[in-house]
């Protein structure tokens, strides 16, 4: 089968078309013939090998590759039912445990697909996985309450979108920090307030909600330098590892991590309701084919991508 791997660690230019061999589903597996695969942050340790030099398959090539959509193409003895062979569907994919999603055809945990949302081609349902997961995930730890508030760094981006909109969704008021040129998006995605993105974000959210706020969604990983946002005994969720002191007045850092969560098809499709409602809302920047991975890489490194960018098989 084609997929996009590196056989080297390097550049976006590592990147390239191989030939590798068909996977099939073992005993509580699906396998997917995939359409579309995301490109996300994650993927570039794959293709750096800075995330480890087995994510992305134990032997070269490397693919990466969290997030895919597609059609059910096999499905393994004892797998749930929920899906069946021809089913549009989505999925999380790991490449700590395998080849990761940019390829032809990707096998996952039965537990890892859910249905593609209605009314959404691939390249769409393709952003929602382990983004919305992440978002989730966040707001779940952070576990705040209706009229709490909420701010979410970087609010612009994939995962950031999402999580403006699920805290919405729960009632809970949304303080966005973004570049200014996104201010529209953010309010249209439904933050209630809106502040600029940079070095003074804490101050600037402190200013708009004297006594700090509730939690805080760090999706543009300002790490320490966002802490002082948050109100005694409030909550961190930090995307990657970017704090390295334990906060003072009580405040607690959640260390999201994905992986966490790949298995919950529960939460899979709970966000594919939330797609088809309306209440998500997914973008995609811009499509590839696999022979123009490296171009996609290329533009993610650049920044300042609003939606997710989408390799198309």
């Amino acid at each position: 089968m084609k997929a996009v791997g590196v056989t080297e660690f390097g550049g976006p230019e590592a990147l390239q078309v191989v030939e590798i061999p068909d996977p099939h589903a073992g005993p509580g597996e699906i396998r997917l013939r995939v359409r579309a695969a995301s490109v996300n942050p994650a993927d570039v340790l794959v293709r750096t090998g800075a995330g480890g030099g087995t994510m992305g398959g134990p032997t070269p090539p490397h693919v990466p590759g969290m997030d895919a959509a597609g059609v059910v193409d096999e499905v393994g003895d004892g797998a749930p039912h929920r899906l069946r062979v021809g089913d549009r569907a989505m999925a999380v994919v790991l490449p700590s445990e395998g080849r990761g999603a940019y390829a032809e055809y990707v096998v996952v945990p039965a537990e890892s697909v859910a249905a593609a949302p209605a009314g959404a081609g691939f390249a769409a349902a393709a952003t929602l996985p382990m983004n919305g997961l992440t978002a989730w995930m966040a707001l779940n730890m952070l576990d705040l309450q209706r009229g709490q508030t909420l701010l979410v760094t970087g609010a612009a981006g994939a995962v950031g979108g999402y999580a403006v909109q699920l805290a919405r969704h729960e009632g809970i008021r949304v303080v966005a920090d973004a570049a200014s040129a996104d201010e529209a998006l953010v309010r249209e995605l439904g933050a209630d307030v809106v502040v600029p993105r940079g070095d003074d974000a804490a101050a600037d959210a402190l200013d708009a909600v004297p006594g700090g706020v509730d939690g805080v969604v760090d999706a543009a990983l300002y790490g320490q330098a966002i802490v002082p946002a948050v109100r005694d005994g409030g909550g961190v969720a930090l995307l990657r590892h970017t704090v390295d002191t334990v906060p003072e007045r009580g405040i607690a850092l959640h260390q999201v991590a994905v992986s966490r969560v790949a298995r919950d098809s529960d939460a899979l499709d709970h966000l594919r309701e939330l797609a088809e409602r309306g209440v998500l809302t997914l973008r995609v920047a811009q499509t590839f084919r696999p022979e123009q991975a490296s171009e996609a890489h290329r533009l993610l490194a650049a920044g300042g991508i609003r939606g997710r960018l989408v390799i198309e098989f």
